[in-house]
């Protein structure tokens, strides 16, 4: 170094001036954003499952932070998916449904388009936004994706429902006439032939392929895999753990235990209207747990790659689910609700340096993206709705929210999730009924409180704070927010 630049730059530094590697101290990780589809965290052994097995999910969660109450910001694919995407609830957006959010967000960039415009390679591997299951699969369609938010993007296609096997039609087949049918229904396909076959065998190649090819410069790679989301497709190979189905164990049916909720609090898939008796509803677990357990295989060949290349400890490796699933719980199947089975998703975290952890603090999955920007050194953006959750990965005690907050767009619900309480409004006037849980008594949520006069003064409480939230949310829209930073004055 030359004098009168090593001068130069002591100068600079007095007054106050940092040279750009020596601000840029935090190492530039990658990140592996690994997204099931309607999986349910209590089918994971991690998550104290005793007959799922999911070794390679628990392999993550020992060496990361698993989180016990994360909450999704709508309890179906696409509402989901845009907002933890573009960093806005969906009531900010109006994305309530099976949309891109694009049109709404303008040129405000998306999470891994964040990552993009900062050197990052970012690509997908089949569903991070909303994609159509099965027949996006089939087909092997873009779905509601962006294309601004990825360097390159590659689906996978897979016979889904059309696999050749052993299959069944569950759903409102209780003759046993139908063959297995197509669309989002309650089918069993004990599938002939190997992983591959699948889309989810197809991801997991590609996604090792991909890490391979850009092990050198620092990726955002998001891996969606579409099991367990109906049909409950899998090789046969990972069937024989449950079966008989027979064995499988469903919750406890709890005589009238609808009677104290709302119309709009029961479920859309009930064992009554879809028509699944004892054996169908016990072989729809097992179904489901199959395809648990061949998701899980495949995330295991993504976390090999990560290793073959030596990337795990310059990685951050995510695992989460769009929304949770209910399998028989209250009598409810798939999602939706806003009970806790539906709203609630399984996360770990796993980062390069921090130790294992379990913590039981409250977050969204609105929170991933401000978190891992701040993790990987970029730039924060304050029009972000979630919160940097960051610093629980050191201490787990840490709190950042009181309570999470989840919408059911279909049904018009609204959730605020406190640690005792779990409120459940549908409308925003109430009018289409309130639900209200003591979740230290009751954590199954069955018995409504809600027009308990005991209670009054509380439910109160909470509609006041469901406007509050709502309006801050929309507060905090894309009228109010500058799409860009002004330049600054020349002058």
């Amino acid at each position: 170094m030359k004098p009168f630049f090593t001068f130069s730059l002591i100068l600079l530094c007095s007054f106050g001036f940092t040279p750009l590697h020596a601000a840029n101290k935090q190492p530039t990780y990658n990140v592996l954003f690994i997204i099931s589809d309607d999986l349910t965290a209590t089918a994971l052994s991690c998550y104290g499952n005793k007959v799922c097995k999911t070794p390679n999910i628990d392999s993550l969660a020992e060496r990361g932070t698993r989180f016990t109450r994360t909450y999704c910001q709508g309890t179906y694919c696409g509402p989901s998916r845009a907002s933890f995407m573009s960093g806005y609830y969906p009531h900010a957006t109006g994305v309530l449904g099976y949309k891109s959010p694009r049109p709404q967000i303008g040129n405000r960039v998306t999470w891994s388009q964040h990552f993009k415009d900062n050197g990052y390679y970012a690509a997908r591997v089949s569903k991070i936004y909303h994609m159509g299951v099965p027949i996006g699969i089939e087909q092997g369609s873009h779905g509601a994706d962006d294309a601004a938010s990825w360097t390159e993007r590659f689906n996978s296609k897979g016979p889904e429902w059309r696999a050749p096997g052993d299959g069944e039609t569950l759903q409102n087949n209780p003759d046993g006439k139908k063959p297995a049918v197509g669309g989002n229904t309650f089918v069993v396909v004990e599938a002939d032939g190997d992983d591959l076959v699948h889309s989810d065998g197809k991801t997991a190649k590609k996604a090792a392929e991909l890490i391979h090819l850009h092990k050198d410069k620092p990726f955002w790679l998001g891996v969606g895999f579409v099991r367990p989301h109906v049909p409950f497709v899998a090789p046969r190979s990972y069937y024989p753990p449950f079966k008989p189905y027979s064995k499988m164990v469903l919750p406890p049916k709890i005589p009238g235990d609808w009677d104290d909720i709302p119309k709009a609090g029961i479920n859309y898939c009930t064992s009554s209207n879809m028509k699944m008796d004892i054996r169908r509803q016990k072989k729809s677990v097992g179904g489901y747990y199959a395809s648990v357990a061949y998701m899980d295989a495949q995330v295991g060949k993504v976390l090999t790659a990560l290793d073959e290349a030596g990337l795990r400890e310059k990685t951050i490796v995510i695992f989460t689910s769009d929304h949770g699933y209910h399998l028989g719980e209250h009598d409810f199947w798939a999602k939706v609700s806003l009970r806790d089975e539906s709203s609630q998703v399984p996360l770990i975290i796993s980062a390069p340096g921090k130790k294992p952890a379990v913590c039981h603090s409250f977050v969204e999955l609105l929170d991933l993206y401000p978190t891992l920007a701040s993790m990987c050194g970029l730039e924060a953006q304050e029009r972000l709705q979630g919160k940097d959750v960051s610093k629980m990965l050191d201490d787990p005690s840490l709190s950042v929210r009181d309570a999470a907050f989840c919408v059911a767009p279909s049904r018009k619900g609204f959730l605020l999730r406190e640690d005792k309480w779990a409120y459940i409004q549908y409308r925003e006037d109430a009018s289409g009924g309130i639900e209200l849980f003591d979740m230290e008594k009751d954590p199954k949520q069955y018995t409504n409180l809600a027009q308990d006069p005991a209670h009054a003064e509380r439910v109160a409480g909470f509609k006041v704070k469901l406007a509050m939230k709502l309006k801050a949310v929309r507060d905090n829209d894309l009228e109010a927010l500058p799409v860009k930073p002004k330049p600054k004055s020349k002058g």
